[in-house]
């Protein structure tokens, strides 16, 4: 099986889509459902159903696409560790990360990464840490940074930076120029929250539960997908939020913002650098962990 022909598949599965599958991997369109008849052909079954305009896997496609990508990982591995025999790095290397990290604090490390070893490309997936904790599993992501420990024994968790949330309002609100909140006025107002799966919402439901307060009792008025979203909808005063301090950093300085401290809550959080238990890290990934652990992310 052509392992080219797979990697036109993956792309068609990922990005749902003939067309946009044949321009991620520079073929022609015709080209491509062409290889995928190849392949359904080969294997005696349907592979792709067309629905509307998305292309979605059929349950075939689905176990085919599992052991692609592994297939596809395992020969760029094989090629890294040739290339590291060699004195050589190169190749892709896929990290992901929660909002936070993958906003304020990976991209640094990743320009400085990439200045030491220039032939090594770095893709970022910014995404929940749910969704990073099950790229790792699921060997599409090599290794992540996310917001909250994932309860999984498959995955190793390890402390890697450090973060604190905090009650963010914005300047015309009542609590606004305050010294603190008590933890029993927060459901008097109306809240942002961040999306379940979210590593912020995590740390701060669980400092809510150990400081003996339901999440349940917020007046929760919006549920957002970012912390973009999240610190936007604060500054438009639809509700005010906890935040991650380095996400609302410059507003707070520009004074587009507040924050204050809610009392008897501990809102500091660590970031996790994440990887799959028992698995061997490539010789790319083996590197951006010796860079973070030799200083890069200090």
């Amino acid at each position: 099986m052509d392992i080219r022909r797979l990697e036109v598949f993956c792309a068609v599965v990922e990005l749902k889509s003939f067309t946009k599958g044949a321009e991620s991997v520079c073929l022609s369109q015709p080209s491509v459902s062409e290889h995928i008849r190849i392949l359904e052909e080969m294997l005696g079954d349907k592979l792709l159903d067309r629905l509307g305009r998305e292309v979605l896997p059929t349950v075939a496609g689905q176990i085919l696409y599992q052991y692609a990508r592994r297939i596809i990982r395992l020969r760029d591995e094989a090629i890294q560790a040739i290339e590291n025999q060699k004195g050589n790095l190169s190749g892709q290397l896929v990290v992901g990360a929660s909002t936070i990290p993958g906003t304020y604090i990976l991209p640094r490390l990743v320009h400085d990464f990439r200045n030491r070893h220039p032939e090594i490309r770095v893709t970022l997936k910014i995404a929940s840490t749910s969704q990073v904790a099950e790229g790792i599993l699921q060997g599409e992501i090599e290794l992540g940074v996310i917001g909250a420990r994932w309860k999984d024994n498959l995955l190793q968790c390890s402390e890697m930076f450090s973060d604190e949330l905090v009650l963010t309002v914005y300047p015309e609100h009542p609590w606004a120029g305050r010294q603190s909140v008590e933890l029993d006025e927060l459901p008097s107002q109306p809240f942002i929250l961040r999306e379940r799966g979210s590593g912020t919402r995590q740390v701060m439901a669980d400092a809510l539960k150990e400081a003996g307060f339901d999440i349940a009792a917020l007046d929760a008025i919006a549920e957002m997908g970012t912390t973009e979203a999240v610190r936007q909808g604060v500054k438009s005063r639809l509700g005010i939020s906890i935040l991650s301090a380095r996400a609302v950093q410059e507003d707070v300085e520009r004074g587009a913002l507040q924050t204050l401290p809610v009392a008897g809550l501990n809102l500091s959080r660590p970031f996790y650098l994440a990887t799959r238990r028992n698995r061997q890290a490539t010789p790319l990934a083996q590197a951006f962990l010796e860079f973070l652990g030799g200083g890069g992310g200090r």
